[in-house]
């Protein structure tokens, strides 16, 4: 059985309860894979990126035809903004029916609206939620929604990669979290490489089956992540790297450098650099 994520935020907890450890977070319009209900008010999900974790029913639109449907209409993916309303009119002063983060998806079927009179476009954008009802956002705050690796020269796919790390900067650490609201080291990495339509495994570690491969640390290039004993960066080139960390001081995604002599230099990382993995 299928279902679509009905919650700007869908929690993935460890066990089917709220007082544990938050495994991690599917967002609004993924579609994940039922796996069981065992205890009331929880089902087990796993996420297209293979992730599994307990998920409250109130999050989800269940439902395997629905699910197809949803699956099958023309995507976009809110990008250019930390948060997104979608609003119940094309007007600012209309009521948001919901908030998105960055990285929620939603159904585009109609092209931008236009004013009726000029033929000018107004900026805002019709999108189909997946409970059935519609909303207007702001057109200039979506973009391409990728099920696929982006197809880019590899140079230019390697800036991409850590220019959309970089979308998170600011954001406060949450351990489980992959959204402006909060997000962990692993969250930042897989959210970045998802958003050009490359699945990674969401974890701190390479994993068999995953596009990730073990290179040699001296090879590293923009785009590659860093593994350190329980955290991952990923690196953004002349010696830098942007990660999201719990270290007092930092508490979320900076930039940090491998330079000694650098003002941002982190002492207590590159001497446990345990590997340097690459999707390349």
């Amino acid at each position: 059985m299928k279902a679509v994520v009905n919650a700007p935020i869908c929690p993935l907890m460890s066990q089917p309860r709220h007082d544990c450890e938050l495994a991690d977070e599917a967002l609004f319009g993924m579609v994940v894979e039922v796996l069981e209900h065992t205890t009331p008010g929880y089902w087990k999900v796993r996420t297209h990126y293979r992730y599994e974790g307990y998920a409250p029913t109130t999050c989800l639109a269940i439902g395997t035809q629905a699910a197809l449907e949803w699956e099958a209409l023309p995507k976009k993916v809110v990008l250019h903004k930390n948060t997104c309303d979608v609003m119940t009119a094309p007007q600012v002063q209309s009521w948001p029916r919901v908030t998105l983060p960055m990285g929620a998806v939603v159904a585009v079927t109609d092209p931008p609206e236009v004013d009726p009179e000029t033929q000018e476009p107004t900026g805002w954008q019709l999108v189909s939620l997946p409970d059935g009802s519609d909303g207007y956002v702001r057109s200039s705050w979506l973009d391409t929604y990728y099920n696929r690796p982006i197809d880019l020269p590899e140079g230019e796919l390697r800036q991409r990669l850590g220019g959309t790390a970089l979308l998170y900067a600011r954001t406060h650490y949450r351990w489980g979290g992959k959204t402006p609201l909060g997000i962990d080291c692993s969250g930042l990495v897989s959210m970045s490489y998802l958003l050009n339509g490359i699945v990674i495994w969401r974890d701190a570690s390479i994993k068999e089956g995953f596009p990730i491969h073990a290179i040699d640390c001296k090879d590293i290039q923009p785009g590659d992540l860093m593994f350190f004993p329980g955290h991952v960066a990923l690196y953004i080139g002349d010696g830098r790297y942007v990660h999201s960390t719990g270290k007092a001081g930092s508490d979320g995604v900076v930039v940090n450098s491998l330079d000694p002599k650098a003002p941002d230099y982190r002492a207590d990382l590159p001497e446990k650099l345990t590997g340097v993995g690459s999707y390349f």
